[in-house]
């Protein structure tokens, strides 16, 4: 394990019954209130990187615009929101997805993908892997390339990963439980 692994896993707090019985929820609050942890995120992130055409970066509603907006600077690309319905001011495109209860949707402006643009999806913590596979549908859509996957956290046992794999972009993951 490395020293940012190690790091991330001793402040990661892991909270029961949250947000409701028989869940155990993985609280990153610890890591924001530690710069120099996030200055370490961001870093570890851009070693994962190397080698990987990333020309934006989608950030999913709200936490994956936590790390990654400074990881955008950091790399000078531009920072894509991708949010929940309802939340953008500008023409949308959007795309449903099933979630163990229902649907959701989320959606991004219209000019935010160029054609051919190599897009990093990124979020706080890959669980089933609806979310981020949401957000590749809407990058592709606009004629982008998914080119990586980003996350803090990685549930391994809920199998997100596995839904990841038809886009066969490089899946990072700082921490996994």
């Amino acid at each position: 394990m490395s020293d940012l692994q190690q790091r991330l896993k001793d402040s990661i707090r892991a909270v029961p019954d949250f947000p409701k019985p028989g869940i155990l929820f993985r609280d990153i609050t610890p890591v924001l209130e530690d710069p120099k942890l996030c200055q370490a995120v961001v870093e570890g992130f851009q070693k994962a990187l190397v080698g990987i055409r990333v020309d934006a970066i989608a950030g999913i509603e709200s936490r994956g615009f936590l790390f990654g907006m400074p990881l955008a600077l950091a790399l000078g690309v531009p920072f894509l929101t991708v949010r929940k319905k309802g939340k953008l001011p500008w023409k949308t495109v959007s795309h449903m997805y099933d979630l163990e209860y229902g649907s959701a949707e989320v959606e991004m402006h219209v000019d935010s993908v160029r054609h051919g643009m190599h897009v990093m999806v990124h979020d706080d913590l890959l669980a089933t892997g609806g979310t981020a596979v949401a957000a590749a549908e809407l990058i592709k859509q606009q004629g982008g390339i998914v080119s990586a996957f980003s996350f803090l956290i990685e549930l391994s046992f809920l199998n997100g990963m596995e839904r990841l794999k038809p886009y066969s972009a490089e899946a990072i993951r700082l921490v996994t439980y």
